[in-house]
């Protein structure tokens, strides 16, 4: 984003201030999990419920080729939050992004807001990790439960059959209603089943009897954190603006929400996403597989054939299964976001509110034999992205140009009226996104000035992540080209193959477009390293830290068998 010219800068400094309040306007950001196409405005999935979106999009504008720039969720989530793509900063995976070198030295949306002026406020997951410390003040953490619990272990849900329960255990391999599981008994422990949720480290006991008689969830809890705090910010006298930060989990697994939201998708009534017979088959993802599990092949494809052999051998029962899931999951999250859009409107912070609704990244289910995010096909990167800003976007707006996540700050920078400098020292990076501000105000010809295309990289297991030596893909308008390190290419003319069905790449008469785009993303690619690999030893450092139960010994330090007895529990 370039506001160089100050006559320029003092208007969009004046067109963002509340002609109501006379002050900047406030933010709220929204931020879902895994959430792929599967809303209304987006036509992912066409029993999809989601008439609190819909509404939102009808008082802003929506992007319907919006895509993240990595489809996992910490450096997803890293990045969109700096402002900085994983290919400038280094950060690729699960590691803390505010140990990195290039992010830790530059500012978060939350922390830049904060030193302009902004009352900075959030809950749940915004960020994958080190949240709580980006914002001055916080909620929930994060609560990927509820979790089935029998007195000892955390479980599957019960309704999940194996292999799928065993193969991916309490997170990716459950789903089901929040149900009365009080009357079982396990086996194994003799003790009555009960929930607990919470997070990764912790959890606490949640109360279940029926859907009107129990503890709300974790995300249920969030909304009701954000609208008690909108009602108390409307009421108070502070003239503070604020930075409101709202992050649900769902539909991230475990797939477990109440039986009402299950309801609303008979299972007998469930269609399937159009998927093509071996369509994986020219597609070359599964060259690149990660080991980061222990159990080596490609994620994604061992969920998708651990899933439907948990069901016999019947593909159409398995994904019915899944999806009822995944579709009752973003129809108990619009629910919630209709309770913090309705209270912004009975307090009228409405008015000088721009509101951003978006999600970290996709999810394939089932498309390509696949299901799983962290692929560069649409399924995974594809996000839905809705902005509404007071005075500023066209009501109904549907705009299809390529945008990114990186997008995001320099588009709220420039609606707030901020300085562009989010670096906190020579160490950090500038914003590499671009304003949406002229698509906002015109979805169908404004003069957008970022690129062509929407850049995604990759993830997969490292102990050093060199930007040069990733896999990536750059959706532009009609097309997507996909290269992964091992130099394997895929293209797909997406303006007539929109489910990216035939991988034009092994075809001589697109081998000019192929080079092409080629020789585009090998220029935007760094060429070397942007810092020192670690070593074994350093590694495993930084695991027995994240994970101190792994000493089982005691002893103070983490020996390698001890590490891979961990890493094999975890399963």
């Amino acid at each position: 984003m370039n506001l160089k010219s100050p006559l320029l800068f003092l208007l969009a400094s004046l067109l963002s201030t509340s002609a109501v309040t006379g002050k900047k306007n406030n933010v709220l950001l929204i931020v879902c999990d895994d959430l792929n196409d599967y809303v209304e405005i987006l036509d992912g999935h066409p029993q999809t419920q989601t008439p609190n979106l819909t509404k939102l999009a009808n008082s802003g504008v929506s992007f319907t080729q919006a895509h993240c720039n990595i489809p996992i969720c910490n450096p997803s989530r890293a990045s969109f939050a700096t402002g900085i793509y994983p290919h400038n900063s280094g950060h690729f995976g699960f590691e803390p992004w505010n140990e990195n070198e290039v992010l830790k030295n530059s500012h978060t949306m939350m922390t830049f807001f904060a030193s302009h002026g902004y009352q900075t406020l959030g809950t749940g997951k915004v960020m994958h990790n080190h949240d709580k410390g980006e914002w001055q003040e916080y909620g929930h953490p994060s609560d990927y439960g509820p979790f089935l619990f029998d007195g000892i272990d955390k479980l599957p849900h019960l309704g999940t059959p194996s292999p799928f329960r065993d193969d991916f255990g309490i997170i990716d391999g459950t789903f089901g209603p929040l149900e009365k599981v009080s009357h079982k008994v396990s086996s194994k422990t003799g003790q009555a089943y009960s929930w607990r949720t919470g997070g990764w480290r912790q959890q606490r006991p949640m109360k279940y009897e029926t859907d009107s008689n129990r503890d709300p969830t974790g995300d249920e809890l969030n909304a009701q954190w954000a609208t008690r705090r909108l009602r108390e910010l409307a009421s108070s006298k502070n003239s503070k603006p604020f930075f409101m930060g709202v992050g649900f989990v769902r539909p991230h697994t475990p797939l477990i929400v109440p039986q009402k939201y299950f309801d609303l998708f008979p299972l007998d009534e469930i269609k399937l996403p159009k998927i093509k017979k071996g369509d994986a088959e020219d597609t070359y993802k599964n060259t690149v597989t990660s080991d980061e599990d222990d159990r080596g092949g490609d994620r994604g494809t061992k969920m998708f054939d651990s899933l439907v052999a948990s069901y016999g051998g019947d593909r159409v029962l398995a994904l019915r299964k899944f999806i009822q899931a995944y579709l009752a999951s973003v129809a108990s999250v619009d629910d919630l976001i209709g309770e913090i859009l309705a209270t912004l409107k009975e307090t009228g912070l409405d008015k000088d509110t721009i509101v951003i609704f978006t999600s970290d990244h996709g999810w394939g289910n089932g498309e390509k034999d696949y299901l799983y995010k962290n692929s560069l096909w649409q399924e995974s990167t594809r996000v839905p992205l809705i902005v509404r800003a007071p005075a500023v976007t066209t009501q109904g707006g549907e705009c299809n140009e390529p945008v990114s996540l990186i997008d995001l700050f320099p588009t709220l920078v420039d609606l707030c009226g901020l300085k562009t400098d989010t670096k906190k020292n020579d160490k950090g990076h500038p914003l590499d996104g671009f304003s949406l501000r002229p698509l906002l105000e015109n979805p169908k010809h404004g003069k957008w000035k970022g690129p062509d295309y929407a850049i995604t990289a990759m993830y997969k297991w490292a102990q050093f992540y060199d930007p040069a030596k990733q896999s990536y893909s750059l959706r532009f308008k009609d097309w997507r080209y996909i290269r992964y390190v091992n130099g394997k290419e895929e293209l797909y003319h997406t303006a007539k193959d929109d489910h990216e069905w035939n991988n034009l790449a092994v075809n001589p008469e697109y081998s000019d477009r192929l080079s092409d785009f080629r020789k585009k993303l090998l220029s935007i690619i760094p060429k070397g390293r942007t810092s020192k690999p670690i070593t074994n030893e350093q590694w495993k450092d930084f695991y027995f830290k994240k994970n101190p139960r792994a000493d089982t010994n005691k002893d103070g330090r983490l020996s390698w068998p001890e590490l891979k007895a961990h890493k094999n529990t975890k399963k």
